[in-house]
């Protein structure tokens, strides 16, 4: 049992490697100061814009795969370029809640419905409508059901 999971494992991280590689080179991400930002970048907003209300940064740190210190620095980025808004925590005087603002909400729906497009392509050029199900499952089912 243990080298099937480990054969599963190294293919599931290979599967992600090579299509990581592949949406890093697409043109989704955009160009310009505005409405061009990195994948790690659009991660965060991505995160964000699934959040109903704006969320702490250990909050936010649970969701992306970032170092704190390096999901700091970003956020720092993304606020100056007015695509993240910080708000104060009204059950934390000291703490700080992040959210879009509608400039990042704008630009996360933009690149966003290009890189769906992307994923679209790419999983669909390799998987039945069938297989993809099967795929959603087993990975929700390792992620314990969590979306």
């Amino acid at each position: 049992m243990p080298v099937l999971a480990n054969d599963a494992w190294e293919a599931l991280l290979a599967a992600h490697a090579t299509l990581m590689k592949r949406f890093a080179a697409s043109d989704a991400w955009g160009s310009g100061t505005r409405g061009g930002v990195t994948m790690r970048e659009y991660d965060v907003l991505y995160t964000l814009s699934k959040c109903p209300s704006p969320v702490n940064i250990t909050e936010l740190n649970r969701h992306v795969l970032l170092s704190q210190p390096a999901l700091s620095r970003l956020v720092d980025r993304l606020t100056a370029r007015g695509l993240v808004a910080r708000h104060a925590d009204p059950k934390d005087r000291r703490g700080v809640l992040l959210g879009l603002t509608g400039a990042g909400r704008e630009v996360q729906g933009k690149v966003g419905r290009r890189h769906a497009w992307s994923v679209a392509e790419a999983v669909s050029a390799a998987l039945t409508r069938e297989e993809m199900g099967q795929l959603a499952a087993i990975c929700n089912k390792l992620a314990g059901g969590a979306q």
